[in-house]
């Protein structure tokens, strides 16, 4: 259970990060992914959000499925709020629900200034203090970041840290280059704080490639996502 949890983490957190089925209407979006581990079926991912005057609001399931879902169902669903300028997130609440089939949980942050407040914060030895986590976004937030379609000078722009009540992270991309009619992205999640000594001696960054195609009207979308993590090459791709 602890590495499944894990490869869907690598997966989609840093992409946060990665790729769906994408509708783009009056500032909706709808997206829909496949998870797959070595050419395994994993799971899948769905993200939702809009955004109108300035506010956005996004949601996403994360489950297990496929061969792996035969042995491990975890779900994940999360919600998150606030306000959008560009691409500069401002969250004001973020919502969380895990079930992993053993064990249910709830989790929530809100926002003041910019700092976010944990329902269930616990001081732990390796645990990051909320207060010094300002200007951070929500893992919800950052997955919507990542799977909005984008004008043609926004492709590969993204540099969001984020914090998830206990762990913070860092994820970018940059490095845009053309490649069989997409545009291809180089992206790192790096863990930075919160993580326990044996997860930092285990990797620390992990690189990953983005993909982008042209839509219709003339934005780009993401399409795919291929990630190197500790148990193969996972891509995510869209349904």
């Amino acid at each position: 259970m602890k590495q499944f949890m894990k490869i869907l983490g690598v997966c989609a957190l840093p992409l946060t990060l990665s790729a769906p089925q994408m509708a783009v209407a009056d500032g909706a979006t709808d997206a829909n992914f496949s998870v797959s581990i070595r050419g395994i079926p994993a799971g899948s991912l769905t993200v939702k959000g809009k955004e109108s005057g300035g506010a956005y609001s996004a949601s996403g399931v994360l489950q297990s499925g496929g061969l792996v879902g035969l042995v491990a169902k975890v779900k994940y669903t999360a919600t998150a709020s606030g306000r959008v300028k560009g691409n500069r997130f401002s969250p004001a609440r973020y919502d969380e629900k895990a079930d992993t089939g053993k064990r249910k949980s709830d989790s929530s942050m809100t926002y003041s200034g910019g700092v976010p407040t944990v329902s269930d914060y616990e001081p732990s030895a390796n645990g990051v203090k909320p207060s010094t986590q300002k200007g951070t976004v929500d893992p919800m937030t950052a997955l919507y970041a990542a799977f909005r379609d984008v004008n043609k000078d926004e492709v590969c722009k993204l540099d969001v840290k984020m914090f998830d009540g206990k762990r913070a992270s860092q994820v970018k991309l940059a490095s845009p280059r053309a490649e069989k009619g997409m545009i291809k992205c180089d992206g790192e999640y790096r863990r930075l704080a919160g993580f326990s000594a044996e997860d930092m001696a285990e990797k620390a960054r992990f690189p990953f490639n983005l993909y982008y195609a042209k839509t219709d009207d003339g934005r780009y979308r993401v399409e795919k996502v291929v990630t190197q993590t500790l148990f193969g090459n996972a891509v995510m791709k869209r349904k």
